[in-house]
């Protein structure tokens, strides 16, 4: 979990944007007590972004006082103002068990709210959940959907991952050369496993009989 950056500056107009620039201006300096101001001055305004790090600074024990059910008060605010970085924060607190148990229904709950927002940590998160059935029952057609979605959006973990569900039909019916579409996508990315895939794809694909 991290702050918010500057990227976002432009989408909350001026007067919040020169606020907003300044907290975080002074967060990267390490003048927590000024930073904290600043989100707090923010988050008295309703500004989600004000709250989300706001709360990040209770969590990391970065504030005098740390206040763990005030940061998940404000977490929850900015969560449901449809700030997606709240969300994927509410995930992994349940996930962690900030305030005792881990909660991971919970988890999978704003997981899936992230990645109907097209989140792609999120979607991977609620893929892996449904994956291993970690707070929600094993689905393996709605894992393979969201690491299809998350493969979409870029992350080389979840395009290796639909393509082995390709390979050996989980959650999708088998096929070979989506397989070796999608273990190729992950190689050309970085992943270090999927080479040796793609060339042993492209042996059983040369072996296989024309149809």
């Amino acid at each position: 979990m991290r702050l918010i950056a500057a990227l976002v500056l432009a989408l909350i107009g001026p007067v919040h944007a020169n606020t907003l620039d300044q907290a975080l201006a002074a967060y990267e300096r390490g003048e927590l007590e000024t930073a904290a101001k600043g989100f707090a001055e923010l988050s008295r305004q309703g500004l989600p972004l004000g709250d989300y790090n706001l709360a990040m600074m209770h969590i990391r024990s970065e504030l005098p006082q740390p206040d763990l059910p005030e940061a998940k008060r404000l977490l929850e605010r900015a969560a449901s103002q449809r700030l997606v970085r709240a969300q994927l924060a509410l995930g992994q607190w349940h996930e962690q068990g900030l305030q005792g148990k881990a909660d991971l229904r919970a988890a999978a709950h704003w997981y899936g709210l992230a990645a109907a927002s097209g989140s792609v940590d999120g979607q991977v998160q609620l893929a892996t959940a449904y994956y291993l059935g970690r707070g929600l029952a094993k689905n393996m057609a709605q894992a393979a959907h969201w690491y299809r979605e998350a493969a979409k959006g870029g992350d080389v973990g979840a395009q290796y991952l639909i393509a082995s569900m390709y390979e050996k039909g989980l959650g999708v019916s088998a096929d070979l050369r989506l397989a070796r579409y999608w273990y190729d996508i992950a190689a050309r990315n970085g992943d270090e496993a999927a080479p040796a895939k793609l060339k042993e794809l492209d042996q059983r694909l040369a072996a296989k009989p024309a149809a």
